[in-house]
């Protein structure tokens, strides 16, 4: 990468960070308590309601906490505890109408600020050791100042919580459950797919942290690194990311046993399904799986709001079974329940390979030649805005496929289909790629087109690669994120292959050209995962 480029990305890091934050925050962050002050006494932190107060944290650092008691605590009996770390740059009054709702229903609830946020102490660690030391001490500050009971605890999180309770629950045996919602397993997969920076969601993470918090250095390194593309420490930046992937502790989690609630949307632009359902079919926990349509927290923004919400519902299902022992019959449902972005239809399935158990494939014939450095037209929209508005209106980003420049854009379409088409789980592309540079950057996109050749995105992924020789063909295999979408009968689906999408950081050199071929001994082909009828 020249200086050039790399300048040019820098400017395009910095506009998006302030097009993505603009009114999200007004004010600096707020500067760290100096000191840890004493806990807080025992008889007011036994009493019941709502309570604010000083946790400390791992190393004495302050942790701003609420603590919700059950109204008809009458200094005796115990109560399940559920701890909440909150999510990334959200205040403490985050889960207040969630702790009032399960307060009411018989649990203590410890919410606190995650560390480096707000009025918490220390520095943004990303979930690193000290944010998971920091729960097990919030579990421990709960089972002396509330009417907790040692052998129920939980933890549930949206989003950073979610990523801070699954790794605690590798560390700390005393939990029992947990509910991670619009959380990751695999931090690198999530936000480092197919070797690609996603640009817009590391821009909105980084400028968050800056707003509402006080970023570590090591942070600000990494983010630095990862944004202005120095391939020099990427495999430091990997390293830093396995280290808080929930995935990393997979025998770790499974040992400790805990009942494991995942919940995530389709369209997530900052934690995509797929490194959740791969993390889930790994669990051998009790677990449950639910995805919906929406963008990052969509599914559960309404329940942080004291409203009706499925996802919520879920979550307290799953507590009151795994902490109370209420025979609700999650138990015996069946673990992997999604809604589909067409109908908005329920379904459920024994595991996640079922989902997708049909598989119909797209041949990816010819020899297609794309330039690249020009965004064809086809993309995957802007994050959140986009996916937010295939949840509500069902209008997903779409591309006029006959008009797409071929120049720049590789396509293929399947046959009309004579009936509806259940597109559930992952695509997967298979192809062979030769580039006239050693390095780059392919975006694969599917589309549900109807007549008019107006084609609806069903789901797209990215993929980069670095040191291949000019001219040489290598194989890409490349999985497109998970989706649940209904193909209308009389649609076609429609590959499309190009080089640049704003949501990522490409790595094209000037003049670079990409040609896709199909040989004989190991033909091309989109593989669309659909449901068994």
């Amino acid at each position: 990468m020249g200086l050039s480029r790399t300048a040019l990305r820098t400017t395009a890091i910095g506009t998006v960070s302030a097009a993505l934050l603009a009114g999200s925050a007004t004010t600096a962050a707020p500067a760290a308590p100096a000191a840890a002050p004493a806990l807080a006494q025992q008889d007011s932190a036994t009493a019941p309601g709502l309570r604010f107060v000083d946790i400390a944290g791992d190393g004495g650092t302050v942790l701003k906490a609420n603590v919700t008691t059950p109204a008809d605590w009458d200094g005796r009996q115990t109560y399940p505890v559920i701890v909440l770390p909150t999510s990334w740059a959200m205040p403490q009054v985050e889960y207040l109408a969630q702790a009032r709702k399960l307060a009411d229903s018989g649990y203590v609830v410890v919410s606190y600020n995650s560390r480096g946020f707000w009025q918490s102490g220390g520095e943004i660690e990303t979930a690193g050791p000290p944010d998971i030391a920091d729960a097990s001490k919030v579990i421990d500050w709960a089972l002396v100042n509330t009417p907790a009971d040692p052998d129920r605890v939980g933890m549930a999180g949206v989003s950073y919580g979610a990523g801070i309770s699954l790794l605690a629950s590798a560390k700390d045996k005393r939990i029992k459950a947990v509910v991670a919602l619009s959380g990751w397993a695999d931090l690198i997969d999530s936000i480092y797919s197919g070797r690609t920076q996603h640009l817009q969601a590391a821009a909105l993470l980084s400028g968050a942290g800056y707003l509402t918090g006080r970023p570590s250095d090591e942070l600000q390194q990494i983010m630095s690194d990862f944004l202005t593309s120095n391939l020099a420490k990427e495999q430091d930046m990997i390293e830093w990311g396995r280290k808080r992937s929930p995935a990393t502790y997979l025998d770790e989690i499974n040992a400790n046993g805990a009942a494991i609630m995942l919940g995530n949307a389709w369209g997530d632009s900052l934690f995509p399904p797929n490194q959740y359902a791969d993390f889930y079919e790994r669990l051998s926990v009790p677990k449950r799986l639910e995805f919906r349509p929406g963008d990052h927290a969509t599914a559960e923004a309404t329940g942080l709001l004291g409203l009706p919400n499925d996802t919520w519902t879920s979550a307290h299902r799953w507590f009151d079974h795994h902490l109370k022992g209420v025979d609700n019959g999650v138990d015996r449902e069946q673990p992997v329940r999604i809604k589909t972005r067409s109908t908005g239809a329920y379904e459920t399935y024994a595991d996640w390979k079922s989902v997708g158990a049909d598989r119909r494939k797209i041949e990816l014939g010819g020899s297609p030649r794309i330039r690249a450095n020009v965004d064809s037209g086809a993309n995957g929209g802007v994050i959140f805005l986009s996916s937010m508005l295939d949840q509500f209106v069902k209008l997903p980003p779409m591309a006029s496929i006959p008009l797409l420049p071929r120049s720049y854009a590789a396509v293929w379409q399947s046959p009309r289909y004579r009936s509806t088409q259940q597109v559930r789980g992952t695509a997967q592309l298979h192809t062979t790629v030769t580039s006239t540079k050693e390095s780059g950057t392919l975006v694969a996109y599917l589309y549900d087109v109807g007549p008019l050749g107006l084609g609806k995105l069903v789901a797209s992924a990215p993929y980069t690669f670095h040191d291949k020789t000019p001219g040489r063909p290598f194989t890409v295999d490349l999985e497109l994120f998970s989706t649940a979408y209904d193909v209308p009968a009389g649609h076609r689906l429609a590959v499309v292959v190009d080089t640049v999408d704003p949501l990522y950081i490409e790595h094209n050199p000037t003049g670079a050209q990409l040609t896709f071929s199909s040989p004989a001994a190991d033909p091309s082909y989109l593989s669309v995962p659909l449901r068994q009828e």
